[in-house]
């Protein structure tokens, strides 16, 4: 099925959130929630927990929404006893040899060093193993598994 990057990003998004909702039930899960201006992909909570899920396509600067988060749980705006940061890195982020870019390397330094520094919250970066295809090519086989396998990463986390 050819379609656009976005549209695809967003079938990933929303069956991440659906499938996050039958692993963690007593979690209310949404998409495109808003702390202040920042949209966040995909978040779960209740009136002790607020975990923040972050898809990272193709972005130029991957550190910088996440960033935030853990600017506005030091600032207050998350009422939560427990905030927990999930960053998924597509493969785009991948070497083609070995490792991964440097941009993920950064945006995991900055994650890690926030979280040790700002009270309640965790970070955990994870491997989103689908490729996002470029501007109208095909979804990659096995999307859904895959998307299903990173709910039940992070389900465990939680």
């Amino acid at each position: 099925m050819r379609q656009l990057v976005g549209e695809f990003a967003e079938a990933v998004r929303d069956r991440l959130r659906d499938a996050l909702a039958e692993r963690r039930p007593s979690l209310d899960w949404e998409t495109e929630h808003r702390i202040r201006r920042t949209p966040v992909d995909v978040v779960g909570r209740d009136s002790d927990r607020f975990v923040a899920v972050e898809l990272e396509w193709r972005r130029a600067d991957p550190a910088n929404n996440t960033a935030k988060l853990f600017y506005y749980a030091d600032d207050g705006d998350l009422d939560a006893d427990e905030v927990v940061v999930c960053q998924l890195f597509s493969g785009y982020y991948d070497l083609e040899d070995v490792g991964v870019s440097s941009k993920r390397e950064v945006a995991e330094f900055v994650g890690e060093t926030a979280a040790e520094s700002v009270e309640r919250v965790s970070f955990h970066p994870l491997r989103l193993a689908i490729d996002p295809p470029k501007r109208g090519g095909d979804r990659p086989a096995g999307w859904q598994k895959r998307t299903d396998g990173t709910a039940d990463e992070i389900a465990s986390l939680l």
